[in-house]
């Protein structure tokens, strides 16, 4: 090594950049272990920023001509300029990479900045909207954006926090399902292993910084095609954990393969510090049996039609302070207005409508049913503040189950307030989850394609994940934990967070969900949309992308229950919690696009719109955030609060020491000597972050 350790100096001696950069790849091939995955660590990837704007000193692409098929050129330019010439907006650029200097004119709009992976990034987030419906729960929320820019933005917010993390990659099949350096990895590329991999451990060096390394976990979906790959790619990138694989059938008919056909896919868990596989309900134990939802759900069987039927649309009278059920009204006829009823006294009439339309619906048992289910403890009735249609819900017990009861499979434990029976399967499962899981709620066609159908319409998204095989995946690592952080960085179609809502409904839990996705469109509608003039960053060309197109719409219909043509979703959610979609979920979310900023613009409070989000991030993602800077020279939020004069220091620190929910204070100073004496006068609860230095210096690195 010492020739090559001279020749490096030489190297480093004319061009120090080079050299750095050629010594970190011979540290890289001369730790290679003889054994092991090697692999070649391709030049990192770029991204183009579509909507970023051009400014001198970018780095640049020249894009094709509107309207141009051809190929564009891959090579990299630096703006040397910007100038206006009549109702031009031009740039003379110069290209990069080469030992003979080339420059042009060109207009500014047809280039197209590009981030190298080697370049320190200065990232903020602009809000694009957001849903609100669980008052003070913590926002879950979606960054569009290239992952690991977004990726890295999260160090700042999430280092060390984020209790799991659950992906989808690409599955490197050879279709057109991702990129490299902007070209689509075909199936015949020689590489195409190689850059996967390179493109897999680069996200997963920044998971590792910001799972929580006492307790968290990994979760990483795959087929056959990298499987192996990935399992070693785990085991180097995380060589303190326990990794473990599973496999989930997911179509049960099985899909085309070359020899055999393929019905499942793989999941890798890796444990991270003292996580670990709680225990299911043991042999011998008891776990309380689901009921079924008693109003119906689907339009075939509304009030008026001839599946529904006459005798299934009839009042129920719960007493308002017993909240039990007095009488069950006589079935009306369709023609009948629910308005001319007789009262009850002391209480409320509640029929079957649903809630986001009016609409009149069906209960599921008719009226003589019913009343012997009540008579036997198999109805029950929960309350319902916030709704004035439907101020009482009801489930009752199955007859099947009511069989299983007769016959001593099932037993009755105890009564609630309602007089309903508490009913419990003593018989248990096994004490740990298996390897193996072959589940009906794991099939991706009806419970990932067919659900994603109700939610959004005919919007096509690949491969949709089924809700309930995400919901169980993460059931296992967070569902004790009712504050877990949970991070999807491939979110596509938005299941994880979608599962992370229905987590928190079945026990009152404030998890979190950050999904990270970009607003890719796909191969044959980027073709159509070349054709008829567009590029990346029309809004013509944008709204078919995957964030706004598939991701928002549905996390926003899943949450208020209305599909984006304003319409309530049909039909129910099954499994472990069976209730109708259009209920929606308490949850709130906000959505954000990703920006890019120079230190400069950050130092000077030039970009504090976008840096905002991220300060509220840090702090929880919960409640008020501080958008604009304060004119009074400081503000509190209700989680965190701002600093920017410190001459106002005195009358900040009372608000801060009088407020019980505020964790986190940021203090804008380059005084060091300053922030120490604020420091010193706030609660020990309370954590400071100095401003702008703990964000600059966050991002002032490039990837090894």
């Amino acid at each position: 090594m010492s020739r090559l350790t001279e020749l490096l100096s030489r190297i480093k001696a004319k061009d120090p950049k080079i050299g750095n950069e050629l010594a970190k790849e011979i540290k890289v091939l001369s730790a290679r272990r003889q054994f092991g995955l090697n692999f070649e660590r391709h030049k990192p990837e770029n991204v183009e920023l579509a909507n970023r704007e051009v400014r001198r000193g970018d780095k640049i692409r020249v894009l094709p001509q509107r309207g141009s098929t051809k190929n564009s050129d891959k090579r990299l330019w630096q703006v040397k300029d910007t100038f206006k010439k009549k109702n031009d907006h031009l740039a003379t650029i110069e290209l990069l990479g080469h030992d003979v200097a080339e420059t042009q004119v060109v207009k500014v709009e047809d280039l197209i900045v590009v981030a190298e992976f080697q370049d320190s990034i200065y990232p903020g987030l602009i809000s694009t909207g957001k849903v609100e419906k669980g008052k003070d729960k913590p926002y879950n929320t979606v960054i569009n954006g290239e992952n690991y820019h977004a990726l890295k933005a999260l160090t700042f917010t999430h280092k060390g926090k984020i209790d799991a993390i659950y992906i989808d990659p690409p599955y490197n099949t050879g279709a057109k399902d991702w990129k490299y350096n902007n070209d689509y990895v075909e199936s015949d590329d020689h590489y195409r292993h190689s850059k996967w991999l390179a493109f897999m451990e680069r996200r997963l060096v920044f998971a590792k910084k910001l799972l929580n390394p006492s307790c968290s976990v990994l979760i990483v979906t795959i087929d056959e095609k990298e499987i192996n790959r990935l399992g070693l790619l785990l085991e180097q990138s995380f060589p303190e954990a326990q990794i473990q694989m599973i496999s989930s059938v997911i179509n049960p008919k099985g899909t085309g393969r070359a020899l055999f056909s393929r019905t499942d896919e793989y999941i890798y868990y890796v444990f991270i510090g003292s996580a670990k596989v709680p225990d299911k309900v043991g042999k011998g134990e008891e776990k309380e049996v689901r009921w079924r939802y008693l109003r119906r759900t689907d339009d075939e069987s509304a009030r008026g039609t001839k599946k529904g039927g006459p005798a299934q649309f009839y009042p129920i009278y719960v007493n308002k302070n017993t909240h039990k059920i007095e009488v069950i009204g006589e079935p009306l006829k369709p023609e009948d207005d629910i308005s001319k009823i007789k009262n009850i006294n002391g209480c409320v009439a509640v029929f079957p409508i649903r809630e986001k339309d009016e609409h009149h619906m069906n209960w599921g048992l008719t009226k003589p049913s019913l009343e012997k289910a009540l008579s036997k403890g198999f109805v029950r009735v929960s309350r319902k503040e916030d709704s004035q249609i439907q101020p009482y819900v009801f489930s009752y017990l199955t007859a099947p189950n009511i069989k299983k009861i007769d016959n001593g499979i099932l037993y009755k434990k105890g009564q609630r307030e309602d007089g309903s029976w508490i009913v419990v399967d003593p018989s248990g499962k096994s004490s740990r989850p298996t390897t193996n899981w072959n589940e009906k709620s794991h099939e991706a066609g009806a419970y990932g394609t067919s659900l994603l159908k109700a939610l959004i319409g005919k919007r096509k998204f690949p491969f949709p994940k089924s809700l309930y095989a995400v919901e169980d995946a993460l059931r296992i690592v967070v569902g004790e934990n009712k504050e877990a952080k949970v991070l999807d960085f491939f979110s596509g179609s938005g299941t994880t967070a979608h599962a992370v809502m229905r987590l928190n409904r079945q026990d009152n839990g404030e998890r979190q969900c950050i999904s990270i996705t970009n607003n890719e469109v796909s191969a044959d509608e980027q073709k159509a949309l070349i054709k008829k003039g567009f590029r990346a960053g029309d809004p013509e060309w944008e709204k078919w992308g995957i964030c706004d197109y598939i991701t928002k719409p549905r996390i926003e219909a899943a949450i208020t229950g209305v599909t984006p043509q304003g319409k309530p979703i049909e039909g129910e959610y099954k499994f472990n919690d069976e209730f109708p979609i259009s209920d929606g979920f308490n949850e709130n979310a906000e959505f954000f696009t990703l920006s890019y900023h120079t230190p400069l613009a950050v130092n000077h409070n030039l970009a504090f719109k976008q840096i905002a989000p991220l300060l509220w991030m840090k702090a929880g993602s919960r409640g008020k955030r501080i958008q604009e800077l304060p004119e009074r020279g400081w503000e509190v939020a209700d989680s965190y609060a701002l600093l920017v004069d410190l001459d106002k220091s005195s009358e900040f620190i009372k608000p801060v020491k009088a407020s019980k929910s505020i964790t986190m204070v940021f203090i804008v100073t380059n005084d060091d000597r300053r922030f120490q004496a604020i420091v010193r006068q706030l609660p020990e609860s309370v954590e400071p972050v100095r401003l702008y230095e703990s964000y600059l210096k966050n991002f002032q690195f490039t990837i090894e």
